[in-house]
């Protein structure tokens, strides 16, 4: 590592249009698990202007049965009634009563249909042949020593800034904000730990006349907005690290009134970076939302995720990075490759050993490992998947319940 470096990492609030996409999606990953743990679930989500789509395959015999329920199209009685409830109480949630995109008025189709039998043979599980996995592809996990979270730093501000003011939004504290918001953070490293924030940019979606750009708006509205922001700011970040060479941009463009969906389509999987770790590790490509647990885009995601904080919190590491690969149909992994940036204090090749006996790398021996054939998904569909609190059944990766099995097959 370089001893003195500049890192950024973004994050966008829910009320962004991809995220309101994603949050949908997860919702109904949610809808169909809560009726058959077994449900298999690919759900595309699209938001424009006062309207909302969803596309994909699903199989869940209590929602949809071409055999049982030929006359509704497959649908059970109520099932489409359902999941349009679904949509339009998360974007309620969110809070979007706005003229171009209001969660009672939006137009919403639903084009989601069967799964591909192609598709199913691979996965499922008959015979001798154990559940193969949900496609191919290389999945990564990622764990820093930089926060508590075992998170990003730059991300983990970037995304607890958002929170904050969504909160605030909500709860009234600011009610000057509207849902769509963005936000990065600019760090400054020394021998690889951050010292001091060199820039911070917040964009935010507000209420009319909250703006001040080129001598037109409203400077003293504009001002209680920015003092806001920078209030929020510097509770989130340690004080150390707001320097007299930080930099701020809050709402850099001007004018930001018309936001969310209307302003912008949004897509399920187009944040993937933000979902993650901000740039700070390897990217697969695969995106999380809108997926099941067989889909090892999403749970193997999860299960390095909770490989690699796991390694970290036992002190084998101050930074660790590992890939898995799979091939469709296939249950075990082609490959696990541990990654510890010259910071660990054991052999990498040892680990990629230990770990795979650990944990069975298998779809469903992550599945059965982290319990994630459950409705716990639309809480992770904002803010990251990554570096957030395990509470009951909600974020099992980011257990540390592995530390002590590491240590003693380490020895």
């Amino acid at each position: 590592m370089r001893s003195e470096f500049l890192f950024t990492s973004e994050s966008v609030s829910e009320g962004h249009p991809d995220k309101v996409a994603d949050q949908i999606s997860d919702a109904i990953v949610d809808l169909f698990l809560s009726k058959d743990p077994e449900a298999r679930v690919a759900c595309e989500t699209m938001t424009t202007t006062q309207k909302v789509i969803l596309a994909g395959e699903i199989r869940c015999a209590p929602m949809f049965d071409e055999d049982r329920w030929p006359e509704h199209a497959g649908w059970a009685p109520g099932a489409r009634d359902e999941i349009e409830e679904v949509v339009r109480g998360v974007v309620k949630r969110i809070g979007y009563e706005q003229a171009g995109f209001h969660w009672s008025h939006l137009a919403f189709d639903n084009h989601l249909h069967g799964q591909s039998d192609h598709i199913a043979q691979g996965v499922d599980a008959s015979g001798n042949k154990d559940e193969g996995a949900g496609d191919q592809g290389i999945m990564f996990g990622y764990a820093s020593d930089e926060t508590p979270d075992l998170m990003p730093a730059t991300l983990d501000y970037s995304h607890k800034i958002l929170e904050r003011m969504a909160r605030d939004r909500k709860s009234g504290v600011a009610p000057f904000l509207e849902p769509d918001a963005k936000s990065q953070v600019t760090l400054r490293y020394h021998n690889e730990r951050p010292v001091e924030a060199t820039a911070i940019v917040v964009s935010t979606q507000h209420a009319p006349g909250y703006y001040f750009h080129n001598g037109a708006g409203d400077e003293a509205r504009y001002g209680e907005l920015r003092d806001y922001v920078k209030r929020v700011i510097a509770e989130i970040l340690p004080a150390d690290m707001l320097t007299a060479n930080t930099v701020y941009h809050i709402n850099p463009t001007g004018r930001f009134e018309i936001g969310g969906p209307d302003g912008d389509a949004g897509l399920t999987g187009r944040k993937i970076i933000v979902d993650s770790y901000g740039g700070a590790s390897p990217h697969g490509g695969g995106a999380f939302s809108g997926k099941d647990p067989t889909k090892v885009d999403r749970s193997a995601a999860y299960v390095t995720r909770y490989l690699a904080k796991n390694v970290v919190a036992a002190g084998l590491a101050r930074r660790c990075t590992i890939q898995i690969a799979y091939a469709i149909g296939v249950a075990e992994p082609l490959s696990l490759y541990v990654d510890l940036h010259g910071t660990g204090t054991v052999e990498e090749s040892r680990l990629e050993k230990v770990l795979a006996n650990l944990v069975r790398l298998t779809p469903r021996g992550i599945r059965t490992h982290l319990q994630l054939n459950k409705p716990i998904y639309g809480v992770t569909a904002a803010y990251g998947h990554f570096g957030r609190k395990a509470e009951g059944d909600t974020f099992p990766w980011e257990k540390i319940d592995l530390v002590d099995a590491l240590k003693d097959a380490l020895g």
